[in-house]
């Protein structure tokens, strides 16, 4: 870094990349010894791994979102709204597509934001695999705006079936059993039953019919079989119909077509099976990149063709010792932006950077109030140790409480938490608008 007051700019706001954009403004911005830039395409931030709560209702991202204007100015960074669409890694500056109203009228034109340091988040898209009709027929859950398009059709498709004479059934279909798919499931059944005390009696969990489609011999196959048995056991419990070793061949108006020309018929269908980084940074043609589009990184996670660049998060594909990735997980975003952090800092110093080393905390997989399932491992326990019910309950808030840690501080975090208990009082248990 050159200048004497170094421009860092931080492309994409997810659980990375804000918690880098506050650390560094809390160092380095509100110090004055670094311009920090946070750059996001929307206007708010919600927690990734908790959008299949704001997909049923559970969890209403209006209110419980993170202002990216207004925590930036709190926390002594910048905070510019726009979509990355290109960069000059030669002139070092990124360019930001047009912003638009919902008309089509541009209103500010494309952008180019100068860099000395630039990071880039853009996280992770869902991988349709080039399974026909899949873009046309079904919902992802890759951002906050899909989730409550997911809502909006949810809630439409309650109320047709109770206010309906002749329709007494909804068929949900949802491809892919990982984490995504798997707590979507029970979260359904919860807010079905929630219906009753919102005048929606006539719809009741009898009516809901899921269907969990995974290609693979089993669901959740990047945790352990334990794990995956036990929410297997739980979901069949709640009448989810677990439907594993099945390949989908394509979507259409009515259903999924699975490789054996069965017909998995659906009023809606979700498709979660698997993720990759977005296109458009193929189409930069600066990077290396793996199969799933993930940028190459050094140990150190700058990226393997240039020097002025980090990646962090989903998009990020760092190699470990066994020559496997680091998975696209929260746990992963959390510590690579602060091994990034803890480089920058050095960079500023003129001392040598720190490698990068994924420490596994274990997984944990929340069935909504119905059960949690998962392990605990590398620092917590010498092995894995299996937690299920109560206690991974709440080891599994405990990981979102420690996000709003990293980007809130501790005094906010609790002020948050004792909000929430205050608002289940005067709220309804579930999104109905």
């Amino acid at each position: 870094m050159k200048s004497s007051c170094p421009k860092i700019v931080i492309v994409g706001g997810g659980a990375g990349g804000l918690e880098l954009a506050t650390q560094l403004g809390h160092k380095l911005g509100k110090k004055n010894n670094a311009q920090i830039v946070l750059v996001d395409k929307n206007r708010t931030h919600i927690w990734k791994p908790l959008l299949h709560e704001v997909a049923t209702g559970s969890l209403d991202s209006d209110l419980d979102g993170v202002v990216y204007s207004a925590h930036a100015a709190k926390h002594g960074y910048q905070f510019q709204l726009g979509t990355f669409c290109d960069l000059d890694a030669d002139k070092q500056f990124i360019k930001v597509a047009p912003i638009t109203d919902d008309t089509g009228k541009v209103l500010l034109p494309e952008r180019q934001i100068q860099y000395d340091k630039l990071v880039i988040a853009v996280g992770s898209v869902s991988n349709d695999f080039n399974t026909p009709g899949v873009r046309d027929h079904c919902f992802f859950l890759d951002s906050h705006q899909q989730a409550n398009r997911f809502h909006h059709a949810l809630l439409d498709s309650f109320t047709r079936v109770h206010q309906s004479e002749s329709i007494n059934e909804l068929n949900i279909a949802i491809v892919g059993g990982g984490a995504t798919g798997v707590e979507l499931s029970a979260e359904l059944y919860h807010v079905t039953d929630l219906l009753k005390i919102y005048g929606l009696s006539k719809m009741t969990k009898d009516k809901l019919n899921i269907h969990l489609i995974e290609a693979g011999p089993r669901i959740l196959p990047a945790l352990p079989e334990r794990i995956a048995t036990s929410a297997r056991r739980e979901l069949s419990k709640l009448g989810v119909n677990v439907m594993e070793n099945t390949r989908i061949s394509e979507a259409t108006p009515s259903g999924f077509v699975t490789a054996d020309g069965e017909l998995i018929e659906a009023n809606l269908m979700l498709w979660a099976a698997g993720v990759k980084a977005p296109d458009f940074i193929k189409d930069i043609e600066l990077f290396e990149l793996n199969r799933a589009n993930q940028i190459m990184v050094k140990a150190n996670l700058l990226s393997t063709t240039n020097d002025e660049i980090y990646v962090i998060g989903d998009c990020c594909a760092c190699q470990q010792a066994d020559g496997s990735f680091v998975p696209p997980r929260a746990q992963s975003a959390h510590q690579m932006a602060q091994c990034v952090e803890k480089n920058i800092l050095h960079e500023l110093k003129g001392e040598a950077l720190e490698s990068y080393t994924y420490v596994d905390h274990g997984s944990l997989v929340n069935l909504s109030r119905f059960s949690t399932v998962g392990s605990l491992m590398g620092n917590l326990t010498k092995n894995s140790m299996f937690i299920e019910g109560r206690i991974a309950r709440l080891v599994y808030i405990s990981l979102y409480r420690m996000h709003q840690k990293a980007i809130h501080g501790t005094f906010k975090t609790i002020a948050l938490w004792l909000a929430e208990k205050l608002m289940r009082v005067v709220r309804p248990r579930m999104k109905l608008h």
